[in-house]
């Protein structure tokens, strides 16, 4: 290991020119390494750092919307992806949509002009050789993470946990399903009731499967053309195997009995809870590739979330991330190796700005060891915090990643207004209190 305190950062997406920023503009030396252009992803197009590679948009801006409370807590902290995409913003309502090129210029230029900072354009193909050089290390290569870099980061895990496809099923706020017609109840009685049960009449199961087969479906990109694993077919491509394939599948009745008729449903559409509060529940077996509108009028077709709002949407793509609640600790450090650490998509989270969040949350933890100075705590009243907490304590038997929502942040306690917006209010100027006590006490000045 390094004796200086100079960190290796591997990757220069969204996460670690976030990290590299916050640790080189605080006179902590950095070494960033960036494989692009010599070996290039099936995505990206340059070498440019933080380079977007789908969407142009980083989603909303207004503080009542989970993803723009998150960016009001990043641009708090003196993030630099905040600042560039604000700088280099284009019209957009109430999102914030960028100007690609204009954007990533303004990363690039910022991250090499800082003196803390050194770039090698190389591979990193070696962790544990990287990080004998290095007091730190931190690995945020994203979702298409190369294949070399991927098996050092494979072994170092002992072949357990780190996972190459998203089939992730939607997720839906608990307070949005009608309990009048869900109920609680596991399969023949067994367990503690643990899944909210959707019941569905013959009719109202093919109209589903009538659904999943109209619906508009997201094509796969060339390098995405991926084999279906049989034990995360996306629904609607069950659906296609035959009327009855989900009722025979996940969807099968037998063992429950609706409290309502006395009877077994035709098919029941089971939601198994998705945080350790229970505010959030996600589709069981509903992984999917239809477009978002089409999954909100598809699933609002299932009696009991007729009314339901959705925290996630369903996906299914490529995408290299851990099993974080087995492999992370709370600073995003390997629990076996606490000098290597993990930042950005490849921990857990999904979105642009949550992974610059997690870039933001090593480098403070990194910054706090190195100066042996108090650490910062994650708050889960707090977006970024929630979403860190969410790493740590989601269920391992069934990891997802998760973009940032109002179903991870901790009560308070406080009585809660009934009305949505007001109680979004509530939750937004508590979270921005919060987090800006949280930068004051750890001393993180902008």
């Amino acid at each position: 290991m390094g004796q200086s305190n100079q960190v290796a950062i591997v990757g220069a997406g969204l996460a670690g020119c976030e990290a590299a920023w916050q640790l080189g503009s605080r006179g902590i030396p950095v070494v960033l390494y960036e494989m692009r252009p010599a070996v290039m992803t099936p995505a990206h197009q340059s070498g440019q750092f933080a380079e977007l590679v789908c969407s142009n948009s980083l989603k909303s801006k207004d503080i009542f919307n989970a993803h723009g409370l998150l960016k009001a807590e990043m641009k708090l902290a003196g993030s630099i992806i905040m600042a560039s995409a604000e700088e280099h913003a284009v019209p957009a309502g109430s999102a914030l949509a960028v100007d690609r090129q204009l954007f990533a210029e303004g990363v690039d230029q910022r991250i090499k002009h800082c003196r803390g900072i050194r770039c090698e354009k190389s591979e990193v193909i070696d962790i544990p050789a990287l990080s004998e050089s290095y007091s730190r290390v931190v690995i945020a290569t994203g979702p298409l993470s190369s294949d070399a870099i991927s098996l050092s980061l494979r072994k170092l895990l002992n072949d357990e946990g780190l996972f190459f496809y998203d089939a992730i099923a939607p997720v839906v706020y608990t307070e949005s399903i009608d309990m009048n017609t869900a109920f609680r109840a596991s399969r023949y009685g067994k367990g503690d009731s643990d899944y909210l049960n959707c019941p569905m009449s013959r009719e109202e199961y093919e109209g589903l499967i009538t659904g999943l087969l109209q619906a508009q479906k997201v094509p796969f990109r060339e390098f995405e053309q991926a084999k279906h694993f049989e034990g995360c077919l996306p629904v609607e491509v069950m659906a296609e195997r035959g009327m009855e394939t989900l009722s025979f599948g996940p969807m099968k009745p037998v063992g429950l009995t609706d409290p309502r008729t006395g009877r077994q449903p035709w098919a029941v559409l089971q939601l198994r809870q998705e945080d350790r509060d229970g505010k959030l529940y996600n589709l069981v077996g509903c992984q999917t590739r239809m477009v978002w509108n089409e999954q909100k009028r598809v699933f609002r077709q299932v009696p009991g979330l007729e009314q339901c709002e959705f925290a996630r949407m369903g996906s299914m793509h490529r995408n290299t991330y851990i099993n974080a609640p087995i492999h992370l600790d709370s600073r995003l450090a390997l629990k076996t190796l606490n000098r290597i650490f993990l930042a950005g998509q490849i921990t857990g989270v999904e979105g642009y700005v949550e992974s610059a969040a997690m870039g933001l949350w090593v480098a403070m933890n990194i910054l706090a060891e190195i100066r042996e100075e108090e650490p910062p705590q994650a708050d889960a009243q707090t977006m970024v915090g929630a979403l860190v907490n969410y790493l740590m304590t989601a269920s391992p038997d069934n990891f997802q990643p998760m973009n940032s929502n109002f179903g991870l942040l901790q009560d308070s306690g406080e009585k809660r207004p009934r009305n949505k917006r007001e109680r979004r209010q509530q939750q937004a100027e508590k979270a921005l209190n919060r987090w800006q006590s949280l930068l004051d006490r750890i001393g993180w000045h902008v």
